[in-house]
């Protein structure tokens, strides 16, 4: 069993993927389109039809897959749940990952090492999703 994350984008999914694979490394393993889809009809707007109906993207063992939602639906507001990235025993890559997803977004929290040891951060990424960053060295 595999509990995995989805991140649904209001038509910018594939930039997202881009910053997270240029961020992280990784790969975009999969990616489909509205076009030729058994979404695609005479409804979907021509802007939308190149936009991502499913992608994953895959990292040191790590997969995360997302889509850009239906055309009129408003960015989704991310909200209960963070992103958690956990770096094993490299703090200084752990930084490196925190300083390169804030960019354009927002620090909740500083990277930093915590009460509890090890080191600590959470952010929010200019596409407005949640992500908590952790390494325990």
């Amino acid at each position: 069993m595999q509990i995995e994350c989805y991140l649904t984008f209001g038509g910018e999914c594939e930039e997202a993927l881009a910053f997270y694979k240029q961020c992280l490394g990784g790969d975009i393993t999969a990616l489909m389109r509205y076009e030729g889809s058994p979404m695609d009809s005479p409804q979907l707007p021509p802007a939308w039809k190149q936009k991502v109906m499913h992608a994953t993207f895959e990292c040191e063992g790590a997969r995360l897959m997302a889509s850009d939602g239906m055309p009129g639906q408003p960015r989704p507001a991310y909200a209960g749940f963070n992103v958690s990235l956990f770096v094993p025993g490299d703090a200084a890559k752990a930084q490196r990952a925190f300083d390169a997803l804030v960019q354009g977004g927002q620090v909740t929290m500083p990277f930093a090492p915590p009460f509890w040891g090890g080191h600590f951060g959470m952010l929010t990424d200019r596409f407005g999703v949640p992500w908590m960053v952790s390494s325990e060295h």
